[in-house]
């Protein structure tokens, strides 16, 4: 790498230097990942599938955009190989990312991210931006695919360096475990419970949230509680409450709740009659006292 073209009194020019020297005195069978030769702030990098997951013996190419402000400000990241966990040619959402730079720390590396990008894998998206759910089967397809041959991407330098990483990653990552049959058809129950457990629990939802959007399921134990007062019915979500917390007290305390009301009711059309019939009092002595005053009151006393 020609250094002389680059300034290197610059803070982010001499901390990337140092981390490429850095990546090829002490490479990792988990990655590798090196800035094109025209422009140090965009790297090339491959990373194998995390092991004890469907993504394991996978090798998954991307792109990082180093900014100027590097290392206080974060890198953003895009996946170029498909995985089914993260979209290809889309800057992913991650608590490393430049998406969340209140999270980033300037100590943290390339090396730091891609550690953290292949812990990030097995995980479950929620709904974060840039992020794919498919199933196991399907990821592990794409594993198998994704040692065939490496993404085409950019200008011939680009995937020149795309090529050369592939092939010192396929040097060091081992072949995809197949499944016995065994395991395969456990692995297919288990997505099958929890596609039916997820319908059943958007069901729920829309029976109690009067046809609210249904959030996605990871999110939803989390967003649903708060929009629930104003749109749900109370009814339900009172039984919702006591079903879910038990431990807050003896079962017939919400069922109190309705006879306080009914109560309260009758005490209410109590004290109207009573109110109407003090006001007809009052208007009769009224009107005996004008009757009076006008000279029929003899009249009106005779005639009671």
């Amino acid at each position: 790498m020609a250094e002389d073209k680059y300034n290197l009194k610059n803070p982010a020019v001499k901390r990337i230097l140092q981390e490429v020297k850095e990546m090829q005195s002490n490479p990792s069978d988990d990655f590798m990942s090196l800035p094109l030769e025209e422009n140090i702030f965009e790297w090339q990098f491959a990373i194998r599938g995390p092991r004890e997951s469907e993504f394991e013996g996978g090798i998954y190419h991307g792109r990082i955009q180093l900014p100027a402000e590097y290392p206080f400000k974060p890198p953003s990241f895009m996946l170029l190989t498909p995985n089914g966990r993260f979209e290809t040619q889309t800057k992913i959402c991650l608590s490393i990312s430049n998406h969340h730079p209140e999270h980033w720390q300037p100590s943290w590396s390339v090396r730091t991210a891609l550690v953290a990008l292949i812990a990030f894998m097995p995980t479950s998206p929620n709904g974060a931006l840039g992020s794919l759910d498919y199933k196991k089967e399907e990821r592990r397809a794409l594993a198998i695919k994704s040692r065939e041959a490496p993404p085409k991407f950019g200008n011939p330098e680009r995937q020149k360096l795309i090529d050369e990483i592939h092939e010192y990653m396929l040097s060091k990552a081992p072949p995809v475990p197949q499944l016995s049959p065994s395991q395969a058809s456990e692995e297919h129950s288990m997505d099958r419970d929890g596609v039916t457990q997820a319908n059943q629990q958007d069901s729920v939802s829309m029976a109690g949230g009067d046809g609210l959007p249904n959030q996605a399921v990871g999110d939803r134990v989390v967003e649903e509680e708060p929009v629930a007062p104003a749109n749900a019915n109370p009814a339900p979500a009172e039984i919702r409450v006591v079903r879910e917390v038990p431990a807050r007290g003896p079962s017939n305390q919400p069922l109190q709740r309705p006879e306080l009301r009914v109560q309260k009711s009758a005490d209410d059309r109590l004290f109207t009659w009573a109110a109407v019939g003090l006001t007809i009092a009052i208007l009769v002595l009224l009107l005996k006292k004008f009757l009076k005053s006008s000279g029929h009151g003899a009249v009106f006393m005779d005639g009671s």
